[in-house]
Order: C-alpha cells, then structure tokens, then sequence
C-alpha cells in the first residue's frame, strides 16, 4: 500500500519569460495539490491568467504585508519562484521563514544548457549546497554517474525572443500594474533597442573574434581569460562586493600588471547577450593603459568560449555559472564573488595576486563528486522554452516538491555556508540589504568610463 502524501498548496510568484511556471503548477495539480499565482506585472498576466491566479498592484513596500496575508488565508504550504534576489521574491523569503512556508527557487542550471536549478531558499549566498569537499564526496559517493549529454536543445533566438517579449510587454504596466517594480538595471526599452545592432552583426562578430583566438593560440604566448557578465545580471548586482563590473576589471587588470608573468596576456571576453549598452572596449583600454599594459590586455566581442578555455592557462570569474563548464575541462579558475562551486580542490583558493603564477588545476574527482551531487539534488533536465523540455523539468520539479527532495540528498545545510563570507565582503543577505544596495544602480546608468 502506497503512503498517503501530504496535500500541497504551492504558490507561484513570477517565472521565467515562458509559461514553466504553469506547466509545473499543471503538473502538480495533476499530482492532486492546490496551486495558486499572483501577478505582478502585465507580462506575468499575458502568460498565466486563469481561475488560480491573484494580482497585486500595490507598491513593493506594501508587498510584504499583503503576501503574509495571503499566505495565513490559503494556507500556503510552498512558495515557487523564479530568482530568488528579485526584491519580491527576497522580501517573499522573510515572511515565509517567518511562518513556515518552504521557498523554492529555481533559476537557469549550474551544468545548463540543459539543466535547471532548483534550491531551498536561493542560489549563491543563499544556497545550502555544501562548501567543504570531503563532505560533498561522502554524499555523492553512492550516487549514480551523470549522464549530462544534450537532451532538450533549444536555438538562442528562442530564448531571445521570449525575453524581449516579455519586457517589452511589462514596458506597458503603467495601464494596468502601474506600481510594479521591474528592478531592472537599465530601462526595459533601452535595452533592448541597444541590442538590435548586437544581433545584426553577430556573425561577422564572431568571425572576427574568432580569428583573434586562434592568434592567440597559435603565438604560444601563456593567456588569462576574464568572461564578463551581464551587468545587469543579479549573480553581479548582488552576490558579489561590487556596484559595477568595471571595479572588477580594474582589480583583475592591476594584479595581472603587477604580479603576471610579462609574456602573459589578459583576454576579456564580451558576454554573447550583452546589450551593447556599456562600453567595454573603451573601460578595458583605458584601465589596461592605467596599469601599463595595453600591449598585453585583448577584449574579444564573440567567438567561441571553449576554444579559448581549452589553452588558457587560467580563467577568471566574478561567479558565473562558466566557471563550472571551465573546471570541468580542467581549467584553473579563480572566483572573486560567491559562487556554490568556487572551494578547495576545485578552485583556485590562493589570492588573486599569486593566482598569475601558481594557478590551481580542479582535481577530477571532486569536479566529479560536485557535478553527481548537483545533478541528484538540485538540478532538474530540461528548460523553459521548448514543449518537451519544459514538460520533463516540470513533471521531475513537481514530484520533488511533493515528496519534499528538493537539496536532497546530501545538500541541505543550514545555515547556509556562504552566508559569513557574503557578509564579510560586504554583500546582502537580506532584502534590506539588497534594498541598500540598490543606490549604486539606476534605470539609466551608463558604465564608469575610467
């Protein structure tokens, strides 16, 4: 006889640009929970608008109140959100500690393309993925390899268009959500004008960059590569100690001029969707002329990652997810933010101005055991923008929340053990500290020209 499973009643706050949320709502239905929506915003209206949805249309710091509210009169059992440093979804964490409710947080995967995470409470800072090794050992060694071949492709265009649509929509909120607070780094319409010319020439970009790499490689000359994140990405506004990626590239530039051997180069790569809006070309250079070294620092706007990682002599990261896709190649890595993956035996944990010269290979059996213990308990295959791969990660994220598996096995640790070093480097933790943090941004900000 089956045991009888506890009913659920899951609330899902804002998604992705895609119906996931819906279909993983659908799927928990058909497992016989409850499930419920509020909308924040026209966009969130556009793709889930039916009986089980709510809106709210107050301000953000009304948000607070009216979600305790809500969750003492349905009695919510779960919270689903997408992004977990999104101001409501962080004050949405507090109350919900506050009552009881679990929050899941799910956002793209660490072993993405193909892969979706999903975690108690948040990602990074908030993560409860363990940090030391030999315990992440103990828990994935008896966990089955992972088989992390492509099963859901899906083209870029697609993941574009559904995020230009969805923007753009939200740009008319002012008709119906007129309070809703986007939280976005630039302005949704600038944005996304600025990055018309960037998908116009993207070919010939990266036919260019391109050919700067193999120069590279083929002058045998030892090279540093640093990807640049979006700077509007959350990873950046607010699990890491700086306002703007221009404060880490003159970290990252003064070390490799003061403490890099003089044969070496510095390659700063463009992120692919960047939106064309800051001047990275124009920072670069002028930070690289600062330090004297304008020789030896390359910014190349395309081309292809892997190729470059694959001969680097190391790879730097604020804490992108590409960090993990360079351990696994072997590459040394040195993470200057908070990243779930940055720990002994698998990044570099010397400081960045001895990292130049005795950079840290990852050790394959702990790339192995970090990658095993992820996979089995907070990722989930699939993705938010094709049929078959928004249905397979829905129904695996439904039957974890009912069975309750979410960062199981082996990755539940409370409190969470980033949480100190955050704080140490002087980055939130708390939606009142996001909040805080918020003045070093604006709608319109143009980069630091340096």
């Amino acid at each position: 006889m089956q045991p009888q499973i506890e009913v659920r009643t899951v609330l899902f706050l804002q998604g992705p640009p895609s119906d996931f949320p819906r279909v993983v709502a659908d799927a928990l239905a058909a497992r016989g929970h409850r499930t419920l929506r509020i909308n924040f915003s026209l966009s969130d209206w556009v793709l889930w608008h039916d009986t089980r949805c709510s809106s709210f249309r107050g301000r953000l710091a009304d948000w607070p109140e009216f979600l305790e509210t809500f969750l003492r009169e349905h009695g919510v059992t779960h919270i689903v959100c997408y992004q977990d440093r999104f101001p409501y979804h962080s004050a949405a964490l507090e109350v919900a500690r506050r009552l009881g409710v679990a929050v899941i947080a799910y956002e793209n995967g660490y072993l993405r393309p193909d892969w979706i995470t999903a975690e108690l409470d948040g990602m990074s800072v908030r993560s409860r993925f363990p940090s030391d090794p030999a315990q992440i050992h103990a828990a994935a060694a008896s966990l089955a390899p992972v088989d992390i071949k492509l099963r859901y492709p899906h083209p870029f265009w697609l993941e574009a268009v559904h995020e230009v649509v969805f923007h753009v929509v939200n740009a008319l909120d002012f008709l119906v959500f007129r309070n809703f607070d986007q939280d976005k780094f630039y302005h949704p319409i600038f944005e996304y004008l600025s990055m018309i010319p960037r998908l116009v020439l993207g070919k010939r970009r990266d036919r260019l960059a391109n050919v700067l790499i193999e120069d590279l490689i083929e002058s045998g000359a030892p090279y540093f590569v640093f990807p640049l994140q979006l700077q509007s990405d959350y990873q950046l506004r607010y699990n890491a100690p700086f306002g703007h990626l221009s404060e880490a590239l003159d970290k990252v530039i003064a070390s490799f001029a003061a403490h890099a051997h003089e044969a070496a180069r510095l390659v700063v790569k463009i992120h692919p969707m960047d939106q064309g809006i800051e001047p990275w070309r124009r920072i670069v250079r002028n930070l690289a002329r600062r330090h004297g070294v304008k020789r030896r620092v390359h910014v190349v706007d395309g081309g292809h990652l892997v190729t470059l990682l694959q001969h680097t002599a190391g790879a730097l990261m604020v804490n992108s997810t590409t960090g993990l896709h360079a351990v696994r190649l072997r590459c040394p890595v040195k993470v200057l933010g908070i990243a779930v993956y940055d720990m002994p035996g698998l990044t570099c944990q010397l400081s960045l101005d001895r990292f130049w010269r005795t950079p840290q290979v990852p050790e394959v059996e702990t790339c192995d055991a970090v990658q095993r213990l992820m996979a089995h308990s907070i990722q989930v295959q699939g993705n938010f923008y094709t049929r078959e791969g928004k249905t397979a990660a829905a129904v695996e994220l439904a039957r974890r929340i009912e069975e309750g598996t979410i960062n199981l096995p082996g990755a539940n640790e409370v409190p969470a053990p980033r949480i100190e070093r955050a704080r140490s480097l002087g980055i939130p933790v708390d939606f009142e500290g996001e909040m805080a943090a918020r003045g070093r941004t604006g709608l319109w900000r143009r980069a630091w020209r340096g």
